[in-house]
C-alpha cells in the first residue's frame, strides 16, 4: 500500500503501538531513564504528547508556530499523563483523517513541508520512540515490520543530518545481516 493511505495506516498503527506501551507504564517507571540521553520515560513521553499536540493546529487549521504562540509549551502531561496521551494521539489521528488533510502545507518552524511528508516524520519518530520507551520500561521491544520499513525509508536520506540536529547520537554502523529493525536502530544512533 502507498500513497495516502499508506500514511495514515502506519500513523495509526504507531500511535496505538505507542499508545499501548504508555498504557504499560508502571506508577514507579515515570521517573526511569531512557536510551534517549538526558529523558526519562515521563519526558519522552512528554515529547510524543507535544508533538501530536501541535498536529490539530498545523493541520487541520492551518496554523503557524508563531500564531499558536506558547500555548502548547510547558508540561502538557499533567497529573495523568495516559489519558493527555490519549486525548492528543485522538486528535492527531482526526486531523489527518480529514479529506484532503494530506493535500496541505504545514508551516514549522524551519519552513513550510507538505502535510502528507509532516505525518510521515511523526510516524517515524512515534516508531522509534516506541522502542525507546519499550527499552525504558522492559516490554517487548520488537516493532511492526511494516511500521520499520516506512520508518527506514524515511530516516535513510536524511540519517547524517539528523545527528547534526543534536537530537540524535551519529549513525551506528548495523552489523552484517542485520534485520531492519536493527538498520533503523543503528541509523537514528541507537545500540540495540
Amino acid at each position: 500500500m502507498n500513497g495516502p493511505h499508506a500514511v495514515l495506516a502506519r500513523q495509526t498503527e504507531a500511535l496505538e503501538l505507542f499508545g499501548r506501551r504508555v498504557h504499560a507504564i508502571r506508577d514507579d517507571q515515570w521517573g526511569a531513564r531512557t536510551p534517549c540521553t538526558d529523558w526519562s520515560v515521563r519526558d519522552l513521553v512528554g515529547h510524543l504528547v507535544s508533538e501530536q499536540a501541535w498536529v490539530p493546529a498545523l493541520v487541520r487549521d492551518g496554523a503557524t508556530v508563531d500564531s499558536v504562540g506558547d500555548d502548547l509549551e510547558g508540561d502538557l502531561l499533567g497529573s495523568d499523563p495516559v489519558a493527555a496521551w490519549e486525548a492528543v494521539a485522538d486528535a492527531s489521528r482526526a486531523a489527518f483523517a480529514e479529506p484532503g488533510a494530506l493535500d496541505r502545507t504545514v508551516h514549522l518552524s524551519f519552513g513550510d513541508m507538505p502535510a502528507d511528508d509532516y505525518c510521515a516524520q511523526l510516524v517515524t519518530d512515534l516508531t522509534v520512540h516506541t522502542w525507546d520507551l519499550s527499552r525504558a520500561i522492559g516490554a517487548d521491544e520488537q516493532l511492526p515490520d511494516e511500521l520499520l520499513y516506512f520508518a527506514v525509508r524515511e530516516v535513510t536520506p536524511h540519517a547524517a543530518e539528523l545527528e547534526r540536529t543534536g537530537l540524535f547520537a551519529a549513525p551506528e554502523e548495523p552489523p552484517p545481516g542485520a534485520d531492519v529493525q536493527t538498520k533503523l536502530l543503528c541509523l537514528v544512533g541507537r545500540r540495540p
